[in-house]
């Protein structure tokens, strides 16, 4: 049996009258790779908040296993990218509990093998806006990674990036997890990413649906989820997205 390391219960959570999450309950085991599903205002990064601990439901319970290390990576658009610091300095600003204010020794090493572990030890010295979208996400799930955690939550980590560089942060992090490491990860990218995750949540304020790609990608849910109807097939063993369009026309697309 899997190890528990937060579980959600009937947890509502909103700033007025209108919840921003009602009634959701979802668990997060040791090794899991869920992708959290919807459109803007579906209430998914306060999910992540909830999750990470830094909001309380209004109503509901949260459980969290005794010492399990939680880490976040926000949304790149939230970041100043031009805060003058290079990737090992950025890295090293993640470490907790630290009161003197130099890195040691060991900890400067530690960031070098985790530089290394996800092939941007290259960079180590560069300004962190001269770097590229995918070497820009590599770099914060760095900074989450020195924390050692046995969580990995992620905001978006594949918006505003290439195809190819989206291919390569789901593989980094299909490895990561492979180690051992949990990830829940928010998204509305249907073809590119949620497709190729084992685990969904389909999230609209409440829980719509939860399961494999196959299970949860379908036309029914998808108008639950994202309030328009969209056809699924089924190409190479898995749910492709096409958006339907008013006049008729069709388009092959992520939805999102």
């Amino acid at each position: 049996m899997t190890a528990e390391l937060v579980a959600l219960e009937g947890v509502t959570f909103g700033f007025t009258r209108e919840p921003v999450l009602h009634e959701v309950s979802m668990t997060v085991g040791a090794g899991a790779f869920t992708g959290v599903v919807g459109p803007s205002g579906s209430g998914k990064t306060t999910l992540l908040r909830i999750l990470l601990g830094t909001a309380q439901p209004r109503q509901g319970t949260v459980r969290r296993a005794p010492g399990t290390a939680v880490s976040y990576v926000p949304q790149l658009e939230t970041v100043n990218w031009n805060f003058p610091v290079t990737v090992t300095e950025c890295v090293l600003m993640s470490r907790a509990g630290r009161l003197a204010p130099w890195p040691s020794r060991a900890e400067r090493a530690e960031v070098a093998l985790v530089l290394e572990r996800l092939g941007i030890a290259g960079l180590a010295r560069r300004h962190i806006r001269e770097l590229s979208g995918g070497q820009q996400q590599r770099m914060f799930i760095a900074r989450a990674l020195l924390r050692r955690p046995q969580l990995l939550l992620m905001d978006e980590p594949t918006s505003g990036v290439d195809v190819r560089t989206r291919h390569e942060i789901l593989h980094l992090l299909g490895d990561l997890n492979r180690d051992g490491l949990a990830v829940v990860l928010t998204t509305h990218d249907l073809n590119g990413l949620a497709a190729h995750l084992p685990h969904l949540l389909c999230l609209n304020t409440s829980v719509i649906a939860t399961g494999t790609p196959v299970e949860v990608i379908t036309p029914d849910v998808l108008e639950r989820t994202f309030g328009a109807r969209m056809d699924v097939i089924q190409h190479m063993g898995g749910p492709v997205v096409i958006d339907r369009y008013p006049s008729g026309d069709r388009a092959l697309r992520g939805a999102g």
